[in-house]
């Protein structure tokens, strides 16, 4: 019995150290982290809606209440241009993929065209899916018009509404139009206005 407490009794000590340096550790790196997602998403805003000089957040109450119909919105902000007047949006959305969940940012500006796409992260297959952070795939958003919901299309597309697919990864290829077209109905119906 005594030896059964005393292992118990080391194990305990050991487990608490370990969770105290643990903690130590995360909450050192975390301000980190969240130093470098800030820094990509302003790269990312600066990419996707390059007429903007600057962003600012959606007001709070009008952020939620586009969440409280799309929890699939992650985030809205406002691009604005030398002057202060609104030139476009961008739009962060969450979308799921083969792999799992795609974040994408996507620009918006007020002359109702996309000025750029952006995948942020993805857990999509490698040489697949994940051909959809290159520039080829991503270009194929830009200067599309926001009146009609895009479609994805095996071969190349002839019309504005479509996107053509990345070969073999077509699920991919849809998921990442789908958090697009979230984008373009918030903007059409929320933002526009």
């Amino acid at each position: 019995m005594n030896e059964t407490l005393k292992l118990g009794l080391i194990l305990l000590l050991i487990t608490s150290i370990s969770a105290v340096v643990l903690g130590f550790s995360n909450n050192v790196t975390s301000v980190k982290i969240a130093e470098a997602d800030k820094i990509a998403n302003d790269n990312a805003r600066k990419e996707v809606l390059p007429i903007a000089n600057e962003f600012e957040a959606l007001d709070e109450n009008t952020f939620n209440d586009i969440v409280s119909s799309n929890q699939d919105v992650l985030e809205i902000y406002i691009g604005k241009d030398e002057g202060g007047n609104v030139v476009g949006y961008t739009i962060k959305t969450i979308s799921g993929g083969f792999g799992g969940d795609i974040e994408i940012m996507t620009g918006i500006s007020n002359e109702d065209k996309i000025t750029g796409m952006k995948v942020l992260n993805h857990s999509e297959t490698p040489g697949l899916g994940a051909k959809s952070t290159t520039p080829e795939f991503q270009d194929r958003f830009k200067d599309k018009s926001i009146e009609n919901e895009l479609v994805v299309v095996k071969g190349v597309s002839s019309q504005d509404a479509e996107v053509e697919a990345i070969t073999g990864a077509t699920i991919t290829s849809n998921a990442v139009t789908s958090g697009v077209n979230m984008a373009i109905k918030v903007y059409n119906d929320k933002l526009s206005k």
